[in-house]
């Protein structure tokens, strides 16, 4: 998972997705709709579209409603981020966790809109698993290594599940 530190990584880290979505799902995107940002509208980006023929569509200036269903997807997101924080009593700063653990939980769970399928569903074909699917700010025990030979050293330290961790197993 990429996380963004500065605007100006954005076309970067959108040419990395496109490409990520090509070798994966062996789709093209066909269209990429943003505000008129200039990382999404300037020269090199837009030469990127045109080799790979995406359409580049941009809203009006402080027209939110143009982008009713990604605005709404969007609130969904943090309404759901925003109930894990408080539920977990978590300071601000764990925002981005709680953020990835809610888009994480909300593409495993069906939806009426996909006819009782989860988005995940429709994406790789498949129910997802729910085994892995943890209690968020739940106690755990990571795994610790420490050097020393000691049998009766501790083996493991205790910890609060956070979240889902990309491109990991455990």
């Amino acid at each position: 998972m990429y996380l963004i530190k500065d605007r100006s990584e954005a076309s970067k880290l959108l040419k990395g997705f496109i490409a990520m979505i090509r070798n994966e799902f062996h789709k093209g995107i066909k269209v990429v709709r943003s505000d008129n940002g200039s990382k999404f509208t300037s020269g090199p980006i837009q030469n990127f579209y045109y080799e790979l023929e995406i359409l580049c569509e941009s809203s009006c200036v402080d027209t939110p409603q143009q982008n009713e269903r990604e605005e709404r997807k969007h609130r969904h997101i943090l309404n759901v981020a925003r109930a894990l924080r408080f539920q977990a009593n978590l300071p601000i700063q764990f925002w981005g966790e709680c953020v990835l653990t809610a888009a994480y939980l909300i593409n495993k769970t069906p939806s009426r809109l996909l006819k009782g399928r989860s988005p995940y569903e429709v994406l790789f074909n498949c129910k997802p698993s729910y085994s892995e699917i943890r209690v968020f700010y739940a106690l755990c025990f990571a795994r610790h290594n420490p050097r020393i030979k000691d049998k009766f050293a501790s083996r493991s330290k205790k910890c609060v599940f956070l979240g889902y961790p990309f491109g990991k197993k455990g």
